[in-house]
């Protein structure tokens, strides 16, 4: 447990200073709710440690090399597996290549997606009962757009996470989604 602790320590410092889109709410908690996901799953502590660092190398100055060097290869990977390679990219071609990815990615990987993911639609829903459609208007895509994207995660995750505590936590997904694209 205490290399879950120096994550934490870690990626906090990672996102020092950051916020939510929108929202104003220190970027960690996002983090740190995807880690809480995973150690709720009895998840392996590195793919916990992984769930924290997530968005370190997509949104902070950090490295793959970096997140390697302080919690080895393994972790690194699943960074690696759960961060879009090309952020230069228009906003269809990254959401795509994360769909391609997902059929084939490793199980430890899917773990970490879904719960991104799940932390993500839960912000969604949580905002989108606060601010009505106004929410929409923080993004580069519409809700429509939003609404594929999500869906088509929950399609693929739903064919490869079909087990025990790995169903259940898609079943949750899943359950989110639909509650914030209800009508989509």
């Amino acid at each position: 447990m205490e290399e879950i602790f120096r994550a934490v320590e870690w990626a906090t410092r990672a996102h020092r200073g950051q916020v939510r889109k929108g929202s104003g709410v220190p970027y960690i908690v996002h983090p740190l709710g995807v880690a809480r996901i995973l150690i709720e799953h009895q998840c392996a502590e590195k793919i916990a440690i992984a769930g924290l660092l997530h968005d370190v190398v997509e949104d902070t100055e950090f490295s793959l090399c970096d997140i390697e060097a302080n919690f080895g290869a393994e972790v690194a990977a699943l960074v690696e597996a759960a961060s879009e390679p090309n952020r230069a990219a228009e906003w269809e071609e990254r959401k795509e290549h994360t769909i391609r990815y997902l059929e084939t990615a490793p199980q430890e990987a899917l773990w970490v997606v879904c719960a991104d993911k799940l932390d993500n639609a839960r912000s969604l829903c949580d905002d989108q009962e606060r601010l009505g459609p106004a929410l929409w208007s923080r993004f580069n895509r519409p809700k429509i757009q939003q609404a594929w994207y999500y869906n088509a995660l929950v399609e693929v995750l739903g064919r490869r996470m079909q087990r025990g505590e790995a169903a259940h936590l898609h079943a949750r997904l899943a359950a989110v989604v639909q509650q914030v694209f209800v009508g989509v």
